[in-house]
């Protein structure tokens, strides 16, 4: 496991930092340490270790979200400020999923696949934030707050000096809707 894990640490911090394309498995050997036999015997293909990759961010993400929101008491508005804090990071580079599957879901099945799960988690989420708060309808809530986590890191992806101001101004919209959508 100690290889697997070295691979996959090197693996994750080359392809969040360059994209999924323009690393190849030699950068992630050299970048680990670890021989390109081993490499191989831990992750059979390239994609095998894209998922692997895109599966412990997806733990990971998601867990440091849920757990800065479970701290600010389940509220819709913790998930704006989490994002605020997100994108400041120094290492910051977009939502990861959606970096991958732009580079490689119209080839990868699986690719994709992991993605759509990411999302899906993410939007059960974000639900259950909505049924917290007494929306209506807490489905149609959840895809509205989705699309600004979604356009708030695209925003702060492709313009970095605008990242506060977007995820402030999603949470903005986002209390918004929760006021609209929970209107008795």
């Amino acid at each position: 496991m100690e290889h697997a894990e070295r691979l996959l640490a090197a693996a994750s911090e080359l392809f969040y930092r360059r994209g999924v394309r323009a690393v190849g498995m030699d950068d992630v050997r050299a970048a680990s340490g670890v021989s390109l036999k081993r490499l191989y015997q831990c992750f059979p293909s390239k994609e095998a270790l894209v998922v692997a990759y895109l599966e412990r961010r997806d733990e990971r993400w998601l867990s440091a979200l849920t757990g800065y929101v479970a701290e600010h008491e389940g509220s819709v508005e913790a998930v704006f400020a989490w994002l605020e804090r997100w994108f400041a990071e120094d290492d910051f580079r977009g939502c990861g999923f959606v970096n991958a599957h732009s580079e490689l879901g119209a080839t990868s099945e699986t690719v994709r696949d992991v993605v759509r799960r990411h999302k899906q988690r993410l939007r059960d989420h974000l639900r259950g934030l909505a049924e917290a708060a007494g929306a209506r309808d807490p489905g149609v809530l959840a895809e509205q707050l989705l699309a600004l986590v979604d356009g708030a890191t695209v925003t702060a992806m492709v313009d970095p000096g605008r990242a506060t101001a977007a995820a402030r101004a999603a949470g903005q919209a986002a209390r918004a809707l929760v006021t609209a959508a929970c209107r008795g």
